[in-house]
């Protein structure tokens, strides 16, 4: 969720609360049905393929509904301990709007025992929950028929990436101001390999020291980074704070900085009068023409003794949370899926100080161990 429609700011300064009942096409609250069957949905795709692990240990976690699994990485003397977590948006006026949130857990990628994806998929507008679920299954399902995935990861990822937009795109939803974030680390033996696109984040956990310091994996593709605003504005793209869009300041001057902050009134990237809080996204077919892409950042990072974990989570957590603070958090725990309940009842917490709903928040967490040590699951 990362859109505003011009109409609703003076409700909300963030997205619009449906308080003034506005026909915003990049807002779901309106449009949200009042069936509990949306609510009870669960947008998760988990699948485990270990047959060391005992089928006791692929439990949920009692209390916050947090999955719980672990996979062996033969080939880097490795074992991943993970958890995953969705929560559905709290609004008091669309008390059952659609989580748009999905994720996708794959152990043994390809069948490949060193081969491991975790993805967070945030979908925005009107059609987002629709746009997030085609996009985790198309993308995992033509990069688990690639044979390039192994050898050529980078040309396989930005394959299926812009392979699957395009169907997106010829797909029945409309996309037309409707999309997803995606992102997305491979284990791949003793490397991560992270792909990007939208808002959503990655961030390792890395011991320096006698501490614990948050590594960024990815780089949030909103106007805030100088590159992307200029890259859009060579398109014919207008990056403009409401205020600007409003003609209640000058649309010439730059009232930002790089570094992102809480501003009430960040730049966006505009779309007739609908703006957004991202630069590249999965759909949004209508921005296309001011410069929003699909093409995902690519990150390889090699494995070290002193990387912990990692983190993937939608937005949710990080508008309000830094990844510090994430890591922080993570590192407190040993059962990641205390971790997961923990981080999503402070991003909740977080939300409801600044405004008067919270977005919906996926997590999911890592734990990067030694083979011969990480063997335990309980």
């Amino acid at each position: 969720m990362a859109c505003v429609h011009v109409e609703c700011y003076g409700h909300c300064k963030k997205w619009c609360s449906c308080r003034c009942r506005c026909r915003c096409n990049c807002c779901a609250h309106r449009h949200a049905s009042s069936s509990s069957t949306h609510a009870a949905a669960d947008p998760s795709r988990v699948h485990e393929h270990d047959p060391s692990i005992a089928p006791l240990h692929r439990v949920r976690h009692v209390l916050s509904g947090a999955s719980f699994g672990s996979s062996a990485v033969p080939c880097a003397g490795l074992r991943l301990q993970y958890s995953s977590l969705t929560q559905r948006a709290y609004y008091p006026h669309s008390p059952y709007r659609a989580n748009q949130d999905s994720f996708y857990v794959k152990t043994q990628f390809q069948g490949n025992p060193d081969l491991h994806f975790f993805g967070v998929f945030d979908g925005h507008g009107r059609f987002g929950a629709r746009c997030s679920k085609f996009v985790r299954d198309r993308l995992t399902d033509i990069l688990a028929g690639d044979p390039r995935l192994w050898e050529n990861t980078v040309e396989a990822y930005r394959s299926a990436f812009a392979a699957t937009n395009m169907a997106l795109h010829y797909s029945e939803i409309d996309d037309s101001l409707s999309g997803t974030t995606a992102i997305t680390v491979l284990v791949r033996g003793d490397t991560l390999v992270v792909a990007n696109v939208g808002d959503s984040r990655a961030v390792a956990g890395v011991w320096d020291g006698d501490r614990v310091v948050a590594a960024d994996l990815s780089s949030d593709h909103k106007p805030y980074r100088e590159d992307e605003g200029e890259r859009v504005r060579q398109c014919g793209g207008r990056v403009l704070t409401m205020k600007q869009a409003r003609g209640e300041e000058d649309p010439d001057e730059r009232s930002w900085s790089e570094e992102e902050t809480s501003d009430p009134d960040p730049p966006r990237l505009w779309v007739r009068d609908v703006g957004l809080a991202f630069t590249r996204s999965m759909g949004d077919s209508d921005a296309e023409s001011v410069g929003l892409i699909a093409v995902p950042e690519l990150k390889v990072v090699k494995l070290t003794a002193n990387h912990s974990f990692f983190v993937v989570a939608s937005d949710g957590v990080f508008d309000f949370l830094s990844s510090q603070a994430v890591v922080d958090m993570v590192s407190c725990f040993v059962d990641p899926r205390d971790a997961c309940s923990a981080i999503a009842a402070r991003s909740c917490e977080s939300w409801l100080r600044h405004e008067r709903s919270t977005d919906d928040i996926t997590i999911i967490i890592v734990q990067i161990k030694d083979l011969a040590v990480g063997g335990s699951t309980t």
